[in-house]
C-alpha cells in the first residue's frame, strides 16, 4: 500500500447537481477504506473506517469483511426524509453489500445500506466496492462514507483532528484510485480541485488532473482512474431516485395541494433526474449514432458487417450475429418460431480482443443449431433479449458442449452476456450475442433497453437488406429460367454465350439469346432485346422467345418467322417492341441466312485474315411496329469462321456514339483467343470496362467449322417397297465404311421404320435418305407428305403404329419437322467410344 488520502468533495450540490442541505459546509468528507482479500477476510483498515465503524484496526485486520460491515435492517423512506425506500438494507445497483465482500465480485458496484456499529447503533452509508487483479491477495476495495453527515450538514473534516490522510490502495495493475464524488459545473470549487489534485496525488500531472476534472464535470457521475488511463464511470443508484417514487411523491403533492394542506418540503431531487436524464440521453445519442451508420446500402452482407462493428467496442467487446438459414440463403420471410432444428448462421464474429483469437473457434460461415436449454434458444423462441450478468462454469459447459472438439469457454467463461433478437414484423430473423470482458461492467437493465432497441432498429435493416436481396434473387432465378441452356456444341459448329444483367434496380432485362437444332443438320442462331426493364420487359421476352422456338421448329425462313413475330407482338399488345436478329447456319452448305429487325448488325470474324466485319443486313423494323417487311440475305462462310451476335447494352454507352462501340466490338471479336469463353471474355473486358452501361447484355458467339462432304450421304429413293432392302443395305455399307459397324443393326432397322412409312405416305415425289456423320450420328428421312406423324400405343393384333416406338426406344434423340415441300422425321444415335 502507498502513502495516499480518502476524502470526498460536497459542494452546495450533490452527484449530478443534486442538492444537499443549506447549512453544509463546502469541504472533504472522511472516507473509510476497507481492503478484502479473496478469502474475504480484511487485510487493510483505515482511520476513517475506523471513526466511520468504530472498530479499531487491531479488531480489523483478518477478521471477515461481513462481520465488520453488517448489514442492519432496512433503510428509511420518504417519510423519514430519506430519498429512497430500500429493502433489506440495500439500495444500489448490481448486488447488496453482504453479496459484495465474499471477494468473488467482478464488476463495480454501489449503493446505500444500514449498518450495525458499536457505540453509535448504527449508520447509514454509501459504498462502492471495486474488484482489484492482480498478483496479490488483494481482491475487493470498498469505500464508505456517511449519508447523515451529507445529509445533515456534518460533513466538513478537521484536517488536524483527522491526520494527513490515509491509504490508496495499489495492486497489480491498480496503480491509485481516486474516487471524485458530487462535482457539477457550477461548483465554485471545479478550478481549484484541477489544481490541488497533483497535491493529493502527486503522481498526477497538473494536465491529467484537469483531464479528469473536466471528465467529471461533462459526465455529472464519479469516475474512477485505474493507472491515470482507463476510465470507468460508475453510477449509483443512490443517486438515481426511482421513477415509481417520484411519481409517488408527485401524487402525494397534487393531492395535498388539491386539499389546500401544506406539505412538508421533501429534499430536493432535481440532481438525481438531471443524472438519470443525462444517462438516458447518453443512450440516445448512442442508439442515433448507430442508426447512422448501419444500413448504408441494401446489400445483405455489408449490413451484417456494419451491425456488428456499430456496438464493438462502444457497446460491447465482442458482437456475434447469427441468421435463420432463410435468410441467408436470400429465400422468402421466414414463418413459424424457431425450434431445436432450426439452422442458424454465424455471419459475423466482431471484437476487440487479439487478431484471430475468436477465428478458430467460432469461424464465420457455420451453421448449427440450439438446444433448448441455452439463452440463445430462450430469446430466439421468446423474441425478448436475454441477460446473463455473468457466465458461470455451468453454463459455460453447456454453452461449450455445443462447439464439437473446440473448447470455447476460455472465451466466455465469466463474461457478461446479452442475446438481442433480430426481428422484424414479429419474426425473429436472428439474434446477436454481445459479451463484455470480465473486467468491464456487466450488463444491466438499461443495456438491455438499449441493446433491445438496437437490435429492433437492426433487424428493420437487415430486413430491408433480405428483402431486397430476396426480390434481387428472384429476378435473377426468373431471368435465368428465361435463358436457354445452350450445349457448347451444335452440329456443324460451337456455340458460346454470356448475359450480364444491367445495373439499373431490379436486374430484370428483355434481352435474350437461343439456338434451336434444325433439319438438315442446320442451327438456328437468335438474339432479341425487348425495350423497356423489368418484370414486364422480362415477361414480353418469355412469350417472345417461345414464340421463336415453335416457329423455328416449322423450319420457317427467317424473313417470314420474322414476320409471323411481328405479328404475335401486335397481338400481345400496342407497348410490345422488341429488336431481333435471326440467322440459320447450314454447315453443309456453308452459309449463313439471315434476318434483321431493328436489331445492330452482327460481326463476322474470317479465319482467313482474322479480320472483324459488321454484316450489312436490311435493318428491318423493331418487331411490334407492324406492317413492315422484313428482309433476308445469305451470307457464304468458311470453317473456323466466328459469327458474333449481341444486344446494344454492350456497345451502346451514354454519351457516346453507338459507332464507337461497334468498332470496339470488331476489334476484340477478332483478337486471337484459346477457346471459345476466352473470345466471349475479351469481348466482354473489352467493352464493359467504359463507365455508363446500365442495359443488361446478351452475347453469342458462334464458330462455324462446318460438315465435310465426306461425312455427309445422301440417296433418293422411289416410291417402291423394294427401295427399303435398298435403303438398308446403302446404310450398312456406309456405316463401315465410317468405320462405325457397331451402330451398322440399330441404324439399319430404325432406317427400315422411317423410309417404309415414308414410301407409303408419300405422294409421289422420291423419298430423300441422309447420313450425317458429326459428333453424332444423324439420320433424317424426307417425304412429300405434311401430316406429321404421332407415337401410337400399338397393342398385340395392331399391325402398324410400331415403326416410332423402336425409333424412340433405340435413338438417342428424334424429332419431326415439316418442310416446304413436306416433311422430315429424323434420328440421332451417340457414336461408340474408342
Amino acid at each position: 500500500m502507498d502513502r495516499g488520502t480518502e476524502w470526498g468533495v460536497p459542494p452546495g450540490r450533490g452527484a449530478g447537481g443534486r442538492a444537499v442541505a443549506a447549512d453544509v459546509p463546502a469541504g472533504r468528507v472522511p472516507l473509510a477504506v476497507v481492503v478484502v482479500d479473496h478469502d474475504g477476510l480484511v487485510s487493510h483498515w483505515s482511520r476513517g473506517a475506523r471513526r466511520l465503524l468504530g472498530r479499531s484496526k487491531e479488531e480489523a485486520i483478518g477478521s471477515p469483511a461481513a462481520d465488520l460491515l453488517p448489514v442492519s435492517g432496512a433503510l428509511p423512506d420518504e417519510a423519514d426524509g430519506a430519498p429512497y425506500r430500500s429493502h433489506g438494507g440495500y439500495d444500489g445497483p448490481g448486488p447488496g453489500l453482504e453479496s459484495s465482500l465474499d471477494g468473488r465480485l467482478s464488476y463495480p458496484a454501489a449503493g446505500r445500506a444500514r449498518l450495525a456499529v458499536p457505540e453509535r447503533d448504527r449508520v447509514d452509508v454509501l459504498w462502492w466496492a471495486y474488484p482489484l487483479v492482480g498478483p496479490g491477495r488483494e481482491r475487493l476495495l470498498v469505500l464508505a462514507a456517511d449519508a447523515d453527515g451529507l445529509r445533515h450538514g456534518d460533513g466538513h473534516v478537521d484536517r488536524d483532528a483527522y491526520g494527513d490522510g490515509d491509504q490508496v490502495v495499489e495492486a497489480g495493475a491498480f496503480e491509485r484510485i481516486a474516487p471524485a464524488f458530487a462535482l457539477h459545473t457550477d461548483f465554485p470549487g471545479a478550478d481549484e480541485l484541477a489544481r490541488r489534485l497533483p497535491e493529493i496525488l502527486p503522481s498526477m500531472s497538473v494536465g491529467e488532473s484537469a483531464r479528469i476534472v473536466a471528465q467529471v464535470l461533462e459526465l455529472g457521475y464519479p469516475v474512477l482512474e485505474f493507472s491515470q488511463n482507463d476510465r470507468v464511470p460508475v453510477t449509483p443508484d443512490w443517486g438515481v431516485p426511482r421513477r415509481v417514487e417520484r411519481r409517488a411523491r408527485r401524487e402525494r403533492a397534487a393531492r395535498a395541494a388539491a386539499q389546500g394542506v401544506p406539505l412538508p418540503e421533501e429534499q430536493a431531487d432535481d440532481g438525481g433526474e438531471a443524472l438519470e436524464h443525462a444517462a438516458v440521453r447518453e443512450r440516445l445519442e448512442f442508439l442515433n449514432e448507430v442508426s447512422g451508420r448501419i444500413g448504408t446500402s441494401l446489400d445483405l452482407a455489408r449490413t451484417i458487417v456494419e451491425v456488428s462493428r456499430a456496438v464493438v467496442p462502444r457497446f460491447t467487446d465482442v458482437a456475434g450475429t447469427y441468421l435463420r438459414e432463410q435468410v441467408v440463403a436470400g429465400e422468402g420471410f421466414p414463418e413459424g418460431v424457431p425450434d431445436t432444428r432450426t439452422m442458424w448462421h454465424r455471419v459475423a464474429v466482431e471484437h476487440n480482443d487479439e487478431p484471430g483469437r475468436w477465428d478458430d473457434v467460432v469461424p464465420v460461415g457455420e451453421a448449427m443449431p440450439f438446444p433448448a436449454h441455452t439463452p440463445f434458444f430462450q430469446c430466439m423462441t421468446s423474441g425478448e433479449p436475454v441477460l446473463v450478468p455473468r457466465i458461470g462454469e455451468e453454463m459455460g459447459h453447456a454453452i461449450a458442449s455445443q462447439f464439437e472438439k473446440r473448447d470455447i469457454r476460455p472465451l466466455i467463461t465469466h463474461r457478461s452476456m446479452l442475446v438481442v433478437p433480430l426481428k422484424a414484423r414479429n419474426v425473429v430473423l436472428g439474434f446477436m450475442v454481445l459479451l463484455r470482458h470480465p473486467e468491464r461492467a456487466e450488463f444491466n437493465d438499461m443495456d438491455r433497453v438499449t441493446g433491445a432497441e438496437l437490435a429492433a432498429r437492426a433487424g428493420l435493416v437487415l430486413d430491408n437488406a433480405r428483402m431486397y436481396t430476396y426480390q434481387e434473387s428472384v429476378a435473377e432465378t426468373l431471368q435465368d429460367s428465361m435463358l436457354p441452356s445452350i450445349p457448347a456444341r451444335m452440329a456443324g459448329c460451337d456455340v458460346a454465350t454470356r448475359y450480364l444483367p444491367g445495373t439499373l434496380l431490379g436486374r430484370v432485362g428483355g434481352d435474350w439469346f437461343d439456338s434451336v437444332k434444325l433439319p438438315g443438320a442446320r442451327t438456328a442462331l437468335v438474339v432479341g432485346d425487348v425495350m423497356g426493364h423489368g418484370l414486364n420487359s422480362a415477361a414480353m421476352m418469355g412469350q417472345l422467345r417461345t414464340a421463336v422456338q415453335t416457329m423455328a421448329a416449322l423450319d420457317l425462313p427467317p424473313a417470314q418467322l420474322l414476320r409471323n413475330l411481328d405479328d404475335l407482338a401486335q397481338r400481345l399488345g400496342d407497348t410490345y417492341l422488341a429488336t431481333c436478329l435471326y440467322a440459320v447456319y447450314d454447315p453443309i452448305a456453308s452459309e449463313v441466312h439471315l434476318a434483321n429487325a431493328g436489331h445492330i448488325p452482327p460481326v463476322l470474324v474470317r479465319a482467313g485474315d482474322g479480320r472483324g466485319e459488321l454484316l450489312d443486313l436490311p435493318t428491318g423494323a423493331p418487331i411490334g411496329v407492324g406492317g413492315v417487311p422484313f428482309e433476308a440475305v445469305r451470307v457464304p462462310v468458311g470453317p473456323g469462321d466466328r459469327l458474333v451476335m449481341c444486344t446494344d447494352g454492350l456497345v451502346e454507352v451514354r454519351g457516346e456514339d453507338i459507332g464507337v462501340g461497334l468498332a470496339t466490338l470488331c476489334e476484340s471479336a477478332a483478337h486471337p483467343a484459346a477457346s471459345m469463353d476466352d473470345a466471349c471474355d475479351t469481348i466482354i473486358r473489352a467493352l464493359n470496362t467504359r463507365g455508363g452501361r446500365k442495359d443488361d447484355v446478351a452475347l453469342l458467339m458462334a464458330r462455324l467449322n462446318g460438315i465435310e462432304p465426306d461425312d455427309v450421304a445422301e440417296w433418293r429413293l422411289a416410291r417402291d417397297r423394294a427401295e427399303v432392302g435398298r435403303a438398308r443395305a446403302v446404310v450398312r455399307e456406309q456405316l463401315h465404311e465410317w468405320d462405325l459397324a457397331r451402330l451398322a443393326d440399330p441404324t439399319e432397322l430404325m432406317v427400315s421404320e422411317l423410309v417404309t412409312n415414308a414410301v407409303r405416305h408419300s405422294h409421289g415425289r422420291p423419298v430423300e435418305l441422309r447420313l450425317v456423320h458429326g459428333d453424332t450420328l444423324l439420320c433424317e428421312v424426307e417425304d412429300d407428305d405434311h401430316d406429321l406423324p404421332t407415337l401410337l400405343s400399338a397393342g398385340p393384333a395392331d399391325e402398324s403404329g410400331r415403326g416410332l416406338r423402336v425409333v424412340s426406344t433405340l435413338a438417342r434423340e428424334w424429332g419431326t419437322s415439316r418442310t416446304n415441300t413436306g416433311k422430315t422425321v429424323w434420328f440421332e444415335l451417340a457414336l461408340p467410344r474408342r
